[in-house]
């Protein structure tokens, strides 16, 4: 795999082990985490929950694309996604040209034992199980495009991060 950049793009379902995962690649590698969400709540100055009750969920997408598109300008980098970056195509192209895309994924009873009921999340108010079950099912084909798919259902975090070690420094 040639990959352009030195980048890993972790994508996938929040409750998945992104930023947990992310940190542990980061030390592993030296790379610099970036959280893209904590960039979105910088940049606008509120809380993702804030954003959405404010601005609606389609501004939110907006500004999460900008800043995708200028993360992943960076080189050297490991960036832990939200759960929904992968839902426009402008930002699946971008991430597979940004780096080794690492897709996590997890059962929907293991993300909500993970996330539980919370309220920094809005995509889960009106009932996580609920929620999870439908977000999976729509977001289940955007995440395809990945270099690489890991379930991380039953696994620890220093075990997924091992197994992406191995494709990265094979890449």
């Amino acid at each position: 795999m040639n990959l352009p950049l030195n980048n890993i793009v972790l994508i996938g379902m929040m409750g998945t082990g992104k930023s947990t995962v992310g940190a542990l690649l980061a030390a592993e590698t030296g790379l610099t985490l970036v959280d893209l969400d904590q960039r979105i709540v910088q940049e606008a100055g509120r809380t993702i929950p804030d954003i959405f009750a404010a601005e609606g969920e389609a501004y939110f997408r907006e500004l999460e694309s900008a800043l995708l598109r200028g993360t992943l300008q960076e080189r050297g980098i490991v960036l832990a996604t939200g759960g929904g970056a992968v839902l426009r195509e402008e930002n699946r192209l971008v991430m597979r040209e940004g780096g080794l895309v690492v897709a996590l994924q997890a059962t929907a009873e293991e993300i909500i034992a993970r996330v539980g009921e919370d309220p920094g999340r809005p995509l889960l108010a009106g009932g996580a199980k609920e929620r999870v079950i439908t977000l999976l099912e729509e977001r289940k084909d955007a995440y395809a495009f990945a270099h690489l798919t890991i379930d991380t259902s039953g696994k620890s975090a220093e075990q997924v991060s091992a197994e992406i070690l191995t494709h990265y420094r094979g890449s």
